[in-house]
């Protein structure tokens, strides 16, 4: 065997092993936060149904690894108006003459749709805590790109399909520099050093960075 096949069978173990181990963290540290975050899950639902009496989850197909489908679970924010209401959290538009780029319309906390109970797990990310239940499963980890929606993904550049190479995450490089501060194309870019650069140490350092963010509520939506 040459030694350039050798390095390359080297390198497929070691890229092989790090997602044994990213996957075992991922189980480990999904059920560690179901345990952790239970009673504060039920509280919050108890306060989603007790505002507007809908439903407490929010229930979207998004595309994960692969370009594979799959159903993200978030805590409802917006106010039960009819079931077209409930299909859509994320309003966006395309921008005119540039097809592969889109841009998010204002869904902030000062959005008419938005409830009071809503407004406040946006501002601190509880309503993100469902998904660790899509870690659990498996369709989701807790460091990668943000899962996009199909009509989005279905838009994508050969560039930007590269963050399908990997399964989406709860946070990710992006979302611990700048969150909803930074503009989509600079988040497209922060998802691809992620891929270009993975590893367990850099996934580690973003668990960090993801805390003091949470924290600090900064670049909340």
């Amino acid at each position: 065997m040459e030694k350039t096949d050798t390095y390359q069978l080297k390198i497929k173990r070691r890229t092989t092993m790090a997602i044994i181990l990213k996957r075992l963290l991922d189980i480990i540290l999904s059920i560690i936060g179901i345990i952790i975050a239970l009673p504060i899950m039920l509280v919050v639902m108890l306060c989603i149904k007790w505002e507007d009496k809908g439903p407490a989850l929010f229930i979207q197909t998004r595309t994960g690894k692969d370009n594979r489908p799959f159903s993200i679970y978030k805590f409802r924010s917006m106010k039960v108006r009819n079931e077209e209401a409930l299909k859509e959290e994320h309003v966006y538009e395309w921008e005119d003459g540039v097809p592969d780029t889109f841009v998010f319309k204002d869904v902030g906390e000062t959005n008419p749709n938005v409830t009071k109970v809503g407004a406040f797990i946006r501002r601190t990310s509880l309503d993100e805590l469902p998904q660790l239940f899509n870690v659990f499963i498996g369709n989701m980890s807790f460091i990668g790109p943000r899962p996009e929606i199909p009509a989005i993904t279905s838009r994508y550049s050969a560039q930007q399909k590269k963050r399908l190479d990997v399964k989406p995450g709860i946070t990710g490089w992006a979302q611990v520099n700048g969150r909803s501060s930074v503009t989509n194309g600079e988040k497209m870019k922060m998802d691809y050093y992620y891929i270009e650069n993975y590893s367990l140490r850099l996934d580690i350092i973003i668990l960090i960075r993801t805390v003091k963010v949470v924290l600090t509520s900064r670049g909340a939506v």
